[in-house]
């Protein structure tokens, strides 16, 4: 598999909320880096990352608007949709992926933090 299918795979993996299929993608030492938070480093962070981002969501979507590959790297534009209840927290992330020997070896999202936390608060607020 090229990097950008091992990218395409992993995030079919996520959408299937299948957090080891996910992880069995990922190298070793791999680099989670939600910008401008601290890296999240190592296969077992990222699975425990990955099952908290995952876990309120009954469906999950990571729409590809866009894909390049060059070289190791692929950059992707995406909308994530999480659905939390009746509704979907919907967030645009910039992500790119660093692919060696054959797994995913970096992964760094950019994306407005306070849009993912004010639909959150908006989706799991108590009436």
């Amino acid at each position: 598999m090229g990097p950008a299918e091992i990218v395409s795979g992993f995030i079919a993996a996520i959408e299937r909320r299948d957090v080891a299929a996910a992880v069995a993608m990922v190298s070793d030492d791999v680099s989670y880096e939600n910008m401008p938070i601290d890296p999240i480093v190592g296969p077992t962070a990222v699975a425990r990352t990955l099952e908290g981002f995952l876990a309120p969501a009954s469906e999950v979507e990571w729409l590809v608007l866009r894909q390049v590959e060059s070289g190791n790297l692929v950059i992707n534009e995406r909308l994530d949709r999480f659905r939390i209840g009746d509704g979907w927290l919907e967030l645009p992330v910039a992500g790119f992926f660093e692919i060696n020997d054959g797994k995913i070896s970096r992964w760094r999202d950019y994306f407005d933090m306070g849009t993912y936390a004010e639909q959150l608060r908006g989706l799991t607020a108590s009436d």
